[in-house]
């Protein structure tokens, strides 16, 4: 039980590592970070956002993409609607620059996506992302058990 527990843990670290390495990696360029580049990419896809739905989308607490979006305004990534609205509620759009990034992450996890998934077939890309649920929901639910017990 021990050494599963071990191999879990170790994996899945790696690979959370993994994923911040290349998002930095890539995206060094554009002086972005992991959670920029994660904000890029939803609004990207989702052609607008809000901050809430950015913490959403993303699984970033609040601080960390208030950070990130303050980030990408002062450096002309992102452009908000309405200014008189309240901060997080305002809808976040890309500005030219943020659309250019956008469309590079885009195409960056197109290609990563496509190069892990090189070594699977169809019906194991599919049993993976199963079990990688299961196992994200049932973490999830444990630790929000021992919230409400605290």
């Amino acid at each position: 039980m021990q050494e599963r527990f071990e191999t879990f843990t170790v994996l899945i670290n790696r690979i959370g590592r993994s994923i911040r390495k290349i998002k930095n990696q890539e995206m060094a360029e554009y002086h972005l970070r992991s959670a920029h580049v994660s904000c890029l990419y939803y609004i990207y896809s989702l052609k607008r956002a809000t901050a809430t739905d950015l913490c959403e989308h993303c699984e970033e607490d609040k601080a960390t993409i208030s950070r990130a979006l303050d980030y990408l305004e002062t450096n002309g990534y992102i452009i908000r609607e309405h200014e008189s609205a309240k901060r997080y509620k305002s809808p976040i759009r890309l500005t030219d620059k943020g659309t250019e990034a956008g469309r590079k992450i885009a195409d960056k996890i197109d290609g990563v996506l496509e190069t892990i998934s090189g070594g699977l077939t169809e019906e194991e890309r599919i049993a993976f992302y199963r079990s990688l649920s299961i196992v994200s929901d049932s973490l999830e639910a444990m630790s929000k058990s021992k919230e409400e017990s605290l």
